[in-house]
């Protein structure tokens, strides 16, 4: 008995297996079309948080380490992507293959129409996501060789750094998002009204290097605009690129993080430092703990062993962790113990209360401005100095540097659309306190984070040969940095570019 068949993509069937390819193919367009609206949704949520960051920090962002993520992000990501992919797919995978409509115009659409437009709004959706996060200009830019490593790369090594026989302590503070835009206008700021004046003073006080005459701070290229990219161009002299051709050499993974550069730890480890590094989230959080222990970082502080020193309650959970308030009392602490050591010592630490969204709102946070952001930067800026001010008063600090650095920029791209203008050119805060050199050359320089790296060694008192160390120059010598030899756009497309030499020295540590 003959079998009636029908034709399904060209293919004659029985008719007992079209259901069946019906279903198949509605399962896959179906699975497509919520993964694209994901990609969409997601894009969209980053760029609306973090802002135009770039591709790589996107890559990081989905390859590194989450453990530890805050759970107000987590909240956000879930209310604002993942619930509009269920309600908003479900709706539409529902009416293109679930619901049968008789009797109208709709029924009269073949199920393999239905699969093309499914099929098509899923491309679109797959092409505004990749246009958001630039994923085509980032492709384009993979596609050209860069040669500013084998042109200007200079490697630390005990050769070219010299310390002084007095070795000084160094307290480095890495203030989250924290930049000169909060500044008022008048002192060359953003804002009305200036939501960080003890950082301003500090800045006054001390050494700030800048763009201009006044408070100004450091540019951000690529590879440098997220917290652990800041840490890395900050302590070794070069950015923090992706490369999805190097994973299988655990680029990302738990064992290895950047493991062919020398960073500032592993130089003042070279010359008998004891070193720590505080935080208070998670330091697994962005491969943070690999990176810092990897390059001989003595002791990691963070929000695990608070709970393990009683500074905090085993069940105790905020924002990230703990809020700045207890990680001071907690780097006190810290800092006294290493101070009682023979050895010099380097702490650095990590501050989290002005991540986005809007900062973390703790007991000591007034409520003067109508932005509840600005409230939380100006108890950050309060804290900062008041922790300075406890430094000051120590016996150590006499021997003692002290860096303020911002991590980057904020990412809190919806209080930075609200308050900043569009031709407002942001630069990251920074600030030496107590440094072994001084110098005339302060003001009106192009620099980036890249070079703090060298700048922090000098101001330790250490001389280093030709004033250069990674991609970064010695801001104390009267030596140009790249990026006023390249110009800053130059400078910055050219780390935006593809680099084997980078993929084969930095992160699999292969000459």
């Amino acid at each position: 008995m003959m079998t009636k068949t029908e034709s399904v993509i060209g293919i004659n069937l029985p008719k007992n297996k079209k259901k069946v390819w019906y279903n198949v193919w509605g399962i896959l367009c179906s699975a497509f079309l919520i993964f694209t609206l994901l990609l969409h949704l997601s894009a969209s949520w980053y760029i609306r948080h973090y802002g135009e960051t770039g591709f790589d920090s996107v890559i990081f962002t989905l390859l590194s380490n989450i453990k530890g993520t805050s759970n107000e992000l987590l909240i956000s990501f879930c209310l604002e992507s993942a619930l509009p992919m269920v309600l908003c797919g479900g709706a539409l995978i529902y009416v293109l293959f679930i619901r049968k409509f008789k009797k109208t115009w709709y029924s009269k659409i073949r199920f393999w129409h239905k699969a093309a437009i499914s099929l098509f709004f899923s491309m679109l959706l797959l092409l505004h996501a990749g246009t958001k996060v630039d994923i085509f200009g980032y492709i384009q830019k993979m596609m050209i060789q860069t040669t500013i490593y084998e042109e200007h790369f200079i490697e630390p090594c005990n050769d070219n750094i010299s310390f002084p026989d007095d070795k000084r302590n160094l307290i480095y503070i890495f203030l989250e998002s924290m930049e000169t835009s909060y500044m008022s206008e008048t002192e060359g700021g953003a804002l009305p009204e200036n939501v960080m004046p003890e950082l301003t003073r500090l800045a006054k006080e001390n050494i700030n290097f800048s763009q201009n005459d006044g408070i100004g701070g450091f540019l951000t290229p690529s590879g440098t605009g997220w917290t652990v990219a800041g840490m890395v161009s900050q302590t070794s002299g070069v950015p923090l690129k992706g490369s999805v051709g190097a994973l299988g050499n655990n680029e990302y993974g738990t064992e290895e993080f950047m493991p062919g550069v020398v960073s500032l730890s592993d130089i003042l480890s070279q010359n008998g430092y004891k070193q720590a590094l505080m935080v208070g989230s998670d330091a697994s959080y962005a491969n943070r703990r690999v990176y810092f222990a990897q390059h001989n970082t003595d002791y990691i502080y963070d929000y695990i062993t608070a709970k393990e020193d009683s500074i905090i309650d085993d069940d105790y959970y905020v924002w990230w962790g703990m809020e700045d308030e207890l990680l001071f009392e907690y780097a006190k602490d810290k800092i006294r113990q290493m101070a009682k050591e023979p050895e010099p010592f380097s702490f650095t630490l990590l501050t989290v209360d002005t991540h986005f969204p809007d900062g973390y709102v703790c007991d000591l946070c007034k409520n003067r401005f109508n932005e509840q952001y600005n409230n939380v930067i100006s108890c950050a800026s309060h804290q900062v100095e008041k922790f300075v001010n406890w430094i000051k008063r120590q016996d150590f600090f006499e021997n003692t540097t002290i860096v303020i650095c911002g991590d980057h920029l904020s990412m809190d791209n919806q209080y930075i659309t609200r308050n900043v203008p569009d031709n407002y050119e942001r630069r990251v805060y920074n600030c030496f306190i107590n440094s072994a050199v001084t110098g005339e050359n302060y003001k009106n320089r192009i620099f980036t984070s890249l070079d703090i790296f060298p700048t922090t060694l000098a101001a330790m008192g250490c001389d280093i040969k030709g004033d250069r160390l990674g991609l970064g120059t010695n801001l104390f010598s009267q030596e140009q940095t790249l990026a006023e030899k390249m110009g800053y756009e130059e400078f910055d497309r050219a780390l935006l570019y593809s680099s084997n030499y980078y993929i084969k020295k930095f992160l699999i540590n292969q000459e």
